[in-house]
């Protein structure tokens, strides 16, 4: 464990995030004797007040990276960075959102052992397990990661968590390392695929199929980071509350509608509904056919049964507005 007066200097990669932003502001009070250095290829936003931190704006390349570490002593390093495929879409662009994802980690990675840095967080996402029809009830974290078998845009993100772990393990007599992979994180800062699914009314939702879904609070999330940080020991982490809610009831409590489909039609309407504009991933379309909820016992074991502060159906209410 990292002991508190330990923490000096934190780096925070990916820091134009909004969950990244509120990790932040939770780290700041944690650690209020403590630098922080937050670093994103894009600008900082408008509500990037944090006290004791260090904007700095790089390009998301070796030299970059290699100096960052050359000029700062590190402490605590979070790799909140990586880039989702919501993001470098056109053509060109995404080969650069898959070569910082898997050899970005690979290299971030080896310069926190470098430099002896004393503990390393990994957010990755429980969308790794993929939303097969033989999974488990609940997928625990030592079953396979079989995203990508069927989904090549997730290809760089499983590359990204089996190369993280695969270094954690073979290093962890060397480094603290630790691994998350949350369930699906929402929240009125966060931009992502499940967020925009949920809100809008221009999505097909299934009329004879009505899978759970897991859910955590920004909020939430961003205490799991901060506090575990200091908690959880070396390992590999499943991130989700014990609620879990059918999709129609999520939408229902957030106030959107989507429009009902049979079930065999899912995949060509939301190739449809891609062509207009909304973003409707193939891979989200398996997860409202088939059920992939993840077991949280791991995590529960060091962080405790009571750790949530939002149940769902305060977290969902909180994006209608």
């Amino acid at each position: 464990m990292v002991k508190k007066e330990e923490v000096k200097t934190i780096l925070i990669i990916g820091i134009a995030g909004g969950l990244a932003q509120l990790t932040a502001k939770k780290l700041a009070r944690k650690y209020p004797g403590a630098r922080i250095v937050g670093v994103d290829t894009r600008g900082p936003g408008k509500n990037l007040n944090v006290k004791n931190l260090t904007f700095i704006q790089i390009r998301y390349t070796r030299s970059s990276f290699e100096a960052l570490f050359r000029n700062n002593v590190f402490d605590l390093v979070y790799h909140l960075g990586r880039i989702p495929n919501t993001i470098l879409l056109i053509e060109g662009l995404e080969k650069k959102r898959v070569k910082f994802n898997v050899i970005g980690t690979n290299l971030i990675l080896d310069l926190c052992l470098k430099f002896m840095v004393k503990k390393v967080v990994v957010l990755s996402t429980s969308y790794v397990y993929g939303a097969i029809s033989d999974n488990p009830v609940f997928i625990c974290e030592d079953d396979p990661l079989r995203a990508s078998l069927k989904y090549p845009d997730l290809h760089d993100v499983v590359e990204m968590d089996r190369i993280s772990s695969n270094w954690m393990w073979k290093n962890r007599d060397s480094i603290k390392t630790i691994i998350l992979r949350p369930c699906h994180i929402v929240g009125p800062n966060i931009n992502n695929t499940i967020n925009q699914y949920l809100k809008s009314d221009y999505v097909p939702v299934p009329m004879d199929f009505n899978p759970m879904f897991q859910f955590i609070d920004e909020d939430d999330m961003a205490r799991v980071l901060t506090v575990g940080v200091e908690k959880l020991p070396t390992g590999v982490y499943n991130v989700a509350p014990d609620e879990y809610v059918s999709i129609l009831q999520a939408k229902k409590i957030i106030g959107s509608s989507g429009f009902r489909i049979p079930f065999f039609l899912l995949g060509s309407v939301a190739g449809i509904v891609r062509k207009f504009g909304n973003f409707m991933p193939e891979y989200l379309v398996d997860y409202l056919k088939f059920a992939c909820l993840i077991d949280n016992s791991s995590m529960k074991k060091y962080l405790g049964k009571d750790f949530f502060r939002h149940d769902t159906k305060k977290t969902l209410k909180r994006l209608s507005g």
